[in-house]
């Protein structure tokens, strides 16, 4: 499959002094940028939207919009484009169809646990990193994941 850069919707998006640093042949080179058929899934639309609500507080058992817990980020992201999640981290974990590691994509979800238990959930954000809301005294965030215990769960 060969991916095709429009241009002018290009510009729209990134400005025409970005362009040329953005694509060669069909890698792109800029991260956070995707192509159309990506941008329209609801898991790409649910990451943009957790990366909306950057800076936003972390409250235990807050759903948003305006403060969040781990798992109230990542409902209030899915909710918004029509996904329905149950309300904890360990529920969320239940309720998605698990990936592989190597399998996993931008808007899954990132579940940390131990041993059988999830205790903290994110949204993959590619590269390594995850938007969550992490802990009381924090905020929303783009962190890189610091445990290699997780496991990746993509909403169905």
């Amino acid at each position: 499959m060969t991916a095709q850069v429009h241009v002018p919707s290009l510009f729209a998006r990134v400005g025409t002094a970005s362009v040329l640093t953005l694509a060669v042949g069909t890698t792109m080179l800029a991260p956070g940028i995707v192509d159309d058929a990506e941008a329209a899934t609801n898991s790409t639309k649910a990451l943009r939207i957790a990366a909306s609500k950057k800076g936003a507080p972390y409250r235990w058992g807050a759903a948003g919009p305006h403060r969040f817990d781990c798992s109230g980020l990542t409902l209030y992201s899915f909710r918004k484009v029509g996904k329905k999640l149950p309300r904890t981290a360990q529920q969320q974990y239940n309720s998605t169809r698990h990936v592989s590691r190597s399998k996993r994509q931008r808007g899954d979800l990132v579940f940390f646990h131990s041993g059988r238990s999830v205790y903290h959930v994110g949204i993959y954000a590619g590269g390594g990193k995850i938007w969550h809301s992490p802990k009381t005294g924090a905020v929303v965030r783009l962190e890189k994941i610091w445990s290699n215990t997780v496991w990746y769960g993509r909403v169905r």
